[in-house]
């Protein structure tokens, strides 16, 4: 069994999922999102690893599951990482490599689960930026 199957409970986005990354790649960040920029565009599921931003959707109408985005963290520039602990939400937003803005907002229980969320998103996009200095050196 992989890492990915360990981490995940069986779901219609696992199929996607699966084409997008390693077997032996550990999720950090895993949740349901939604889109503010459209609002009626389905469900969103986003899928963060120290390596790659994958993100699926399945549409509302006919319940088809596509592939919104997939790109390594190191191709994706632009990124914020926003908490709202009183809202219990996190906004992510990065550009993309065609240079199209995405952002993300993801509904959470708690302030904690806000912070390590928000905490964990930094660290794995803080590992990008390592890695680009040391390609840059």
């Amino acid at each position: 069994m992989d890492v990915l199957s360990r981490t995940f409970v069986a779901d219609r986005h696992m199929a996607v999922l699966r084409h997008c990354v390693k077997r032996d790649e550990p999720a950090v960040l895993l949740t349901k999102c939604v889109c503010p920029d459209r609002p009626m565009a389905g469900e969103f599921l986003m899928l963060l690893t120290r390596r790659r931003l994958v993100i699926t959707q399945r549409t509302r109408v006919l319940q088809r599951m596509r592939l919104h985005l997939n790109a390594e963290l190191r191709h994706l520039s632009n990124v914020t990482v926003g908490a709202d602990e009183r809202q219990a939400t996190l906004e992510i937003g990065v550009t993309a490599v065609d240079g199209v803005r995405e952002r993300f907002t993801v509904r959470l229980t708690s302030p904690e689960e806000v912070q390590a969320a928000a905490d964990a998103c930094r660290d794995a996009f803080a590992g990008r930026r390592r890695a680009l200095t040391a390609l840059a050196a």
